[in-house]
């Protein structure tokens, strides 16, 4: 709560306004049960009908002023509301956006999608009730004790002894209720990321014919996130009753005793009619307060998770200092891993001790079985993580001194699992980037995109559905290679990023890159021997582990896995015949 008051002061001005009109408002609203107790005792008496015709002209006038000093700061709350929240999920998703991935993976991106939907709302429904109830409420409460205390204090006692027992209630049950809310938020965390993770893989569910196994699982998360609500609820929704039980059972009193003391002449009938009114006043002011302490219960647990995001600091912050001591690298050593072991989890190395350096304009070519830290080279190299031990160098500089925007301008990247989004074709590869179309065009035709994209009916205008969907495979990854190519990085990554090529458009990809971009250094990441056996290092991994590195023919002689994995891939022929599949490729080419 304390950081959503940074959010709220700006706009204490315009709720002080609005504050100010609920408050006559209210104070006019407890002026009509008085009225209509002087008409009745004192006024009908007469029999004067112009007196009679004033006064109830009055209560009118009160009764217009009520609904006009109620509309205009209810309005102003929900503007107010609705300032307070954009501002409030803006700063949210751009702290979410700069989030390292350790942060992302420790809040999970499930929770952060219900922070930034569910939760603002939540927040933005707490800040509306408590603009509108807040100020009128209590004034009603308050006020209606005070009037009714100095219309007879006999009566108000019963009122008043009520509001202890009423208080303690209210206190209870909204103690016990906030941390059901935010249990009730992280179960919708869940179901988040179980909607996500259907729609993400519904292809695979429909494929496997899973879709029973997947309803059932929904139904499970569904069912606990149901239940955890009706617990919250109910426990909430206990206010309103117990609030009606006291203050009924304080009217039948206030009743009984009135019509004791209207018999003994101590009072009068329209005080007893005015008690009544204030008593009804009374009741809609304490419902009216426990269900801002339910909607508060709500947004103060979400105010709390946004907060938590808030409140990160900020991670891989790169070092000034650093950045001044910065030198020109030396010719044999453009990107350089010294000793570099990473972990992902702080427990067990995805990465240890891996070492190699090269040139700029050199290839990097990376080969070996699924989970042995192929993609978290990469991750490191970019620095969306930080390495546990060892160095990391581009041009001579240890990345955690370079500012990340610059650091990341030096990379054209296809990750593993990357994304097309439902936007055109020149967009797509564009990427905010304002390129020109000879720029996209040429990287199209780099990337072997060019002769696809100019079949499509409005070519390079031509939309893409969400993810690209209405492409082949081949088709979404040759744009995605086109949108690394289009901004002329000085280090290109390809994270398995061929893998539904053809032989020949890989072959013509590869080669277009290294004579289109020959300055540029290279590291591909692939599962098929013949995408990196032209490179000029190629790296073997295992468990994590370095457990090769040379040339294609080097490793041939010396690397027993990667001389299984050519024999696997290529038909058990040797180093110059591998070669020469991959020349006649290229020759065709």
């Amino acid at each position: 709560m304390k950081r959503l008051m940074e959010y709220i002061r700006p706009c204490l001005w315009r709720m002080a306004g609005g504050f100010s009109i609920k408050f006559m408002g209210s104070l006019l609203d407890l002026m009509i049960p008085w009225m209509l107790s002087k008409i009745i005792d004192d006024v009908i008496p007469t029999g004067e009908v112009r007196m009679i015709l004033l006064w109830g002209g009055l209560m009118t006038l009160c009764a217009g002023a009520v609904f006009a000093f109620n509309v205009i700061p209810n309005r102003m709350a929900s503007s107010v509301a609705r300032d307070i929240t954009e501002k409030l999920r803006e700063d949210l998703f751009v702290k979410t956006s700069s989030l390292s991935c350790a942060q992302v993976d420790r809040l999970t991106v499930p929770s952060l999608i219900s922070r930034i939907t569910s939760d603002t709302y939540n927040v933005h429904r707490m800040l509306n009730m408590m603009q509108r109830l807040g100020v009128r409420a209590p004034i009603l409460l308050l006020g209606g004790l005070i009037v009714t205390m100095a219309m007879e204090p006999r009566l108000g006692a019963v009122l008043l002894a009520l509001m202890p027992l009423m208080g303690l209630t209210i206190w209870i049950i909204s103690k016990k209720g906030i941390p059901m809310y935010t249990k009730t938020q992280q179960k919708v965390d869940r179901m988040v990321q179980t909607v996500r993770e259907n729609i993400v893989g519904v292809r695979i569910i429909k494929a496997l014919s899973k879709g029973d196994f997947e309803r059932k699982r929904f139904d499970t998360v569904n069912r606990e996130l149901s239940d955890q609500e009706t617990t919250a609820g109910v426990t909430m929704a206990a206010t309103n009753p117990l609030m009606n039980l006291f203050l009924n059972c304080g009217l039948v009193l206030v009743i009984l005793l009135g019509a004791y003391l209207v018999n003994n002449g101590t009072t009068k009938i329209g005080q007893i009619i005015a008690f009544q009114s204030y008593f009804t006043i009374i009741l809609t002011a304490v419902i009216s307060l426990s269900r801002m302490f339910v909607i508060l219960s709500k947004g103060s647990a979400s105010a709390d998770r946004i907060a938590e995001v808030l409140d990160l600091p900020q991670d891989l912050i790169p070092s000034l200092e650093g950045e001044k001591r910065e030198q020109a690298a030396s010719e044999d050593e453009y990107v350089a891993f010294d000793h570099v072991s990473f972990s992902y989890l702080g427990q067990k190395d995805n990465l240890s001790d891996i070492s190699f350096t090269l040139k700029k304009g050199e290839t990097l070519g990376i080969i070996g079985s699924t989970g042995s830290g192929k993609s978290t080279i990469v991750n490191l190299l970019m620095r969306l993580y930080d390495a546990d031990r060892g160095q990391i160098r581009i041009q001579g500089v240890d990345v955690k001194n370079i500012p990340d925007e610059k650091l990341h301008r030096m990379f054209g990247v296809v990750f593993q699992s990357d994304v097309l989004f439902a936007d055109t074709i020149r967009e797509n590869i564009d990427f905010g980037r304002r390129l020109t179309m000879e720029e996209i065009d040429d990287a199209a035709k780099n990337a072997q995109a060019q002769e696809f994209i100019l079949t499509r009916e409005e070519k390079y205008e031509d939309a893409l559905s969400i993810r690209g969907s209405n492409l082949s495979g081949g088709q979404r990854q040759r744009l995605l290679i086109a949108r690394a190519l289009a901004g002329q990085p000085d280090i290109l990554v390809l994270d398995d990023s061929s893998s539904a090529l053809d032989y020949k458009t890989d072959a013509s990809m590869r080669q277009a890159i290294r004579e289109s971009l020959s300055d540029t250094t290279s590291i591909i990441i692939a599962q098929r021997v013949s995408s990196i056996m032209q490179a000029d290092h190629i790296l073997v991994l295992e468990n994590g582990r370095e457990i090769g590195c040379g040339t294609h023919e080097e490793l041939l002689k010396n690397c027993p896995v990667y001389q299984e994995i050519a024999a696997t891939q290529l038909g058990g022929r040797d180093a110059s015949g591998l070669a020469d599949t991959v020349n006649e490729e290229e020759a065709k080419v």
